[in-house]
């Protein structure tokens, strides 16, 4: 199963993330893709990933038959208020410059010629788009004209940011990634203006900031009727509100179950009862 973009490139239709798993990230990134994952999500930015070891993980599964054509790749450009003292560009440069030398130092990491995706890590200022944001959007724009990227996106942002970045964009965004809590409606402002916009919706923390859905009545009588467990329930439900949920999971048994959402199906009732299932507090 995949989703499409505006732009008609498929993206898979579960993606694994690979924050946070600092010296396990090549070995789980290869668990991941052995139990079937095909899209892999990860940003240069040392602080929570290891781009390099992602890179180390695709030349292992490349050697094993999975190449870099059945992959979908994505990783973020991260601004100097989201690095440490490592970041991967001149933090005194220009920023359309410290963007190229972000983007050229993951194609070396990742040990490709070309991304999937790539993604701003998020906009320089809580409110509205600066003359930062502009400035690596138009880099991103030409990344993607040049073909270099097959897509172009932001994270943590906005409805309105991305409302205005839609408006004043040369090239609009064709991917959005966002955490998603159920106390907001999964985020439904910016869900609603990705599905007007023809942008892919990525959703990150489903699970870890929805602790009152996982232990919700009504939730755990789903997973009963489907005999499954209530983390394949929420990432069915993403999918069935045309979401692309990620995963971090770490577990391999738990990798191989969310997978299997993808072959549930809920009703029309449990989609309406979990959407709206946080906002009745």
């Amino acid at each position: 199963m995949s989703l499409t973009a505006y732009n008609n490139v498929p993206v898979p239709s579960f993606m694994y993330g690979t924050a946070w798993k600092k010296t396990a990230t090549a070995q789980l990134v290869q668990r991941a893709v052995a139990e079937g994952f095909r899209a892999l999500d990860t940003a240069n930015q040392l602080i929570h990933y290891q781009e390099a070891l992602v890179g180390e993980a695709l030349l292992v599964l490349a050697q094993q038959g999975v190449g870099r054509d059945q992959l979908f790749l994505q990783t973020k450009f991260t601004s100097t208020n989201g690095q440490d003292h490592r970041t991967p560009y001149d933090p005194s440069a220009p920023l359309p410059t410290q963007v190229m030398q972000s983007f050229e130092s993951s194609l070396v990491h990742l040990h490709t010629h070309y991304l999937d995706s790539y993604v701003l890590h998020g906009p320089y200022q809580r409110q509205g788009l600066g003359d930062s944001d502009w400035a690596v959007w138009g880099t991103l724009e030409e990344l993607y004209q040049a073909g270099r990227t097959r897509m172009i996106g932001i994270s943590n942002v906005t409805a309105q940011q991305l409302s205005q970045l839609c408006a004043k964009a040369v090239v609009k965004p064709m991917v959005v990634q966002n955490r998603c809590y159920a106390s907001r409606g999964w985020d439904k402002e910016v869900r609603e203006l990705c599905r007007a916009e023809g942008i892919i919706y990525q959703g990150f923390s489903l699970l870890t900031a929805n602790p009152e859905v996982l232990t919700d009545p009504a939730v755990r009588s789903i997973a009963r009727r489907l005999e499954t467990g209530i983390a394949q329930v929420v990432f069915r439900f993403a999918m069935q509100i045309g979401m692309l949920p990620m995963t971090g999971t770490t577990d391999p048994q738990h990798m191989k179950e969310d997978l299997q959402a993808e072959q549930l199906s809920l009703t029309p009732e449990e989609v309406k009862l979990i959407e709206t299932i946080g906002l009745q507090a």
